[in-house]
C-alpha cells in the first residue's frame, strides 16, 4: 500500500485562557491565500480545554475549512511537550503539505521542537510567504544578516514544510459569517500528555503601551538629531495615547531602547495609526509597518523614502511641526 501523499495548508491557532490570540486570525489570512493557490483545504489547529464554540466557529469564518481542536486539562497552558506530542501525532496521521505558526513565544518553542522531530524544513521569523507558481513549493522570506537582506528559503526535500511568521505583518483576515466548515473536537491521547515541565503562574507585561499590541504608535529616527530630543515627542505621544517606537537608527545611537525598535530586526507592528517622524524609510523600517491602516510621516526631505508609504505627508521642520501639532490635537480633544 503506498503511502499517503502530503496535502493540506494547516495554521496553529492559539488560545490563551479560551480565547483565539489574534495571531490566529492574521495566519488565517496568509494560509487562505496558500491554500487557494495550492487548490487544497485550510485547517486551523488549536489546542486547549473545553474551547468555545464561537471562538472556534469564528476561525471558519475567517477562512478555515476545517478545525482540529485537540482538548485536555492538560492543554488549557502552554506546554511544549504535550502541545508537541499531540501535534506530531496529527501530522503523521493527516500529512499536512504547509504548515504554519506566529512567531510568538509559543510558536517560537513549539514549531522548531516539532520539526526537529519530525525530519521536517522550517524557516523562522518570516514577513512573506508564497507558493512557487512552477514547482508549489512553499517560498519563505525573513530578514538575514541583522535585516540588511530578505532571503527566499525553500525546503523542498522534506515535508511538511513549516514557517513561522511575525505577528502584525499581516492584517487579521476578515469574517464572512456566511462561511461553512467542519469542527473536529479530538481528545488527546493521554500518553501525549506526559511533561517534565508544570505550569506555575503567568506574570503580564507590567507595559501600558507595548509597541506591538497598540492601536497608535508615534515612531523616531535619526531626523531628531539627538536622544535629548525624544523629549519632544513624549508629549504628542500621549497625547494620542500611543506608544513611542523607533528607528533602527535611533536605537542603535542609544536614544531609545530595543524593545521600542520597529522594523525587520526589530517589531512588526500593524497599529491603526502610525507617526513616523525624522524616518527617512528605510525599506528594514517599511517592512516593519507598512501594513498599519493610517500613517502620517513628518520629514524635512520631500524625496523620503517613508512618503511612499504614507497616506498623510508633511515636509518641513519637525522640531517646529511636532510641538504645534500636539496643542491641536490637545485642544481638538479637549473641544476647545
Amino acid at each position: 500500500m503506498s503511502e499517503k501523499k502530503h496535502s493540506g495548508v494547516w495554521i496553529l491557532a492559539e488560545q490563551h485562557d479560551g480565547r483565539v490570540q489574534r495571531v490566529s486570525h492574521e495566519l488565517l489570512a496568509r494560509g487562505r491565500g496558500l491554500a487557494d493557490a495550492r487548490k487544497v483545504e485550510l485547517t486551523a489547529l488549536i489546542l486547549g480545554d473545553r474551547l468555545a464554540d464561537a471562538e472556534l466557529q469564528e476561525l471558519i469564518e475567517r477562512g478555515a475549512d476545517r478545525i482540529i481542536a485537540v482538548e485536555s486539562p492538560a492543554l488549557a497552558k502552554f506546554l511544549v511537550e504535550p502541545y508537541a506530542a499531540c501535534m506530531l501525532q496529527l501530522l503523521a496521521e493527516r500529512r499536512p503539505e504547509i504548515v504554519i505558526a506566529g512567531a510568538t513565544s509559543s510558536g517560537r518553542t513549539l514549531m522548531p521542537y516539532v520539526a526537529a522531530k519530525a525530519h521536517a524544513g522550517l524557516t523562522a521569523d518570516c514577513t512573506l510567504l508564497e507558493i512557487d507558481p512552477d514547482t508549489g513549493r512553499l517560498l519563505q522570506t525573513r530578514p538575514a544578516i541583522g535585516g540588511n537582506i530578505l532571503a527566499t528559503i525553500q525546503t523542498p526535500n522534506h515535508l511538511p514544510q513549516m514557517a513561522t511568521v511575525r505577528p502584525r505583518s499581516m492584517s487579521p483576515a476578515p469574517r464572512d459569517f456566511r462561511r461553512c466548515g467542519k469542527i473536529e473536537r479530538i481528545p488527546a491521547p493521554p500518553a501525549a500528555l506526559i511533561s517534565r515541565v508544570r505550569h506555575l503562574g503567568f506574570l503580564p507585561s507590567d507595559s501600558t503601551h507595548g509597541v506591538q499590541e497598540a492601536d497608535v504608535v508615534v515612531s523616531v529616527g535619526k531626523g531628531i538629531k539627538k536622544g535629548e530630543n525624544v523629549a519632544l515627542v513624549r508629549p504628542l505621544a500621549e497625547t494620542l495615547g500611543a506608544a513611542l517606537g523607533a528607528s533602527r537608527d535611533a536605537v542603535d545611537r542609544g536614544w531609545m531602547s530595543y524593545p521600542h525598535q520597529v522594523g525587520l530586526s526589530g517589531k512588526t507592528v500593524s497599529p491603526r495609526l502610525y507617526v513616523a517622524i525624522g524616518i527617512s524609510g528605510s525599506i528594514q523600517h517599511l517592512a516593519g509597518m507598512q501594513t498599519s491602516e493610517t500613517i502620517v510621516a513628518i520629514n524635512n526631505d520631500p524625496e523620503a523614502q517613508i512618503f511612499r508609504v504614507a497616506d498623510f505627508g508633511i515636509v518641513g521642520d519637525l522640531f517646529e511641526i511636532v510641538p504645534v501639532l500636539t496643542e491641536k490635537i490637545r485642544r481638538a480633544k479637549e473641544g476647545v
